[in-house]
């Protein structure tokens, strides 16, 4: 497990990224290593400023996800969810610009349903069930495809590239 995010900029890198995961098997690991997982992939994410990881963007071969979506009043919760399925979607879709910290720099609007029900299980193994709606949604959802090997260029409608800008600021004299 490494710091560095696989990329779409590499082509083994992407290939992976292509590759459905496999279940993640709680018996072949530790408490103690599930929870070094857990810590390590938020730490990536939000190291990269990101709000969703997947294990397979960190070179890792199985189904599992972190999330961290600001609610408001700045407060957010923390989510990691382990071999999660989509149960169920709603027919409200939402189209929203998205991107990905294993595509840098691109960006397209992806339409999705705006409620979702996801099953999986906690860090413990134990059977949870969320719904989520909004950005939580979109983000499960996309984390989810991440997991299946598909990215969100996939499905966008239109892909567009921001460049790198550096802002400078201009100042009058007085």
């Amino acid at each position: 497990m490494s710091n560095h995010i696989l990329t779409t900029k590499s082509r083994t890198e992407e290939k992976f990224l292509r590759k459905k995961t496999v279940d993640f098997n709680f018996q072949k690991h530790g408490r103690g290593e599930i929870n070094a997982l857990i810590s390590k992939m938020r730490e990536v994410m939000s190291s990269a400023k990101g709000i969703g990881l997947s294990a397979n963007q960190i070179g890792l071969n199985f189904k599992v996800f972190v999330a961290e979506v600001p609610k408001s009043r700045g407060t957010s919760k923390f989510y990691a969810v382990f071999n999660p399925k989509i149960e169920k979607v709603s027919g409200e879709i939402a189209t929203f610009e998205e991107g990905c910290l294993s595509v840098p720099y691109k960006y397209g609007e992806v339409e999705r349903p705006q409620k979702i029900t996801i099953s999986g299980f906690n860090k413990s193994g134990r059977p949870i069930k969320i719904k989520a709606w909004g950005l939580l949604a979109r983000v499960f959802q996309h984390e989810i495809e991440h997991l299946n090997g598909q990215l969100f260029t996939d499905k966008a409608k239109r892909v567009y590239e921001y460049e790198e800008v550096t802002k400078f600021s201009k100042t009058t004299p007085k």
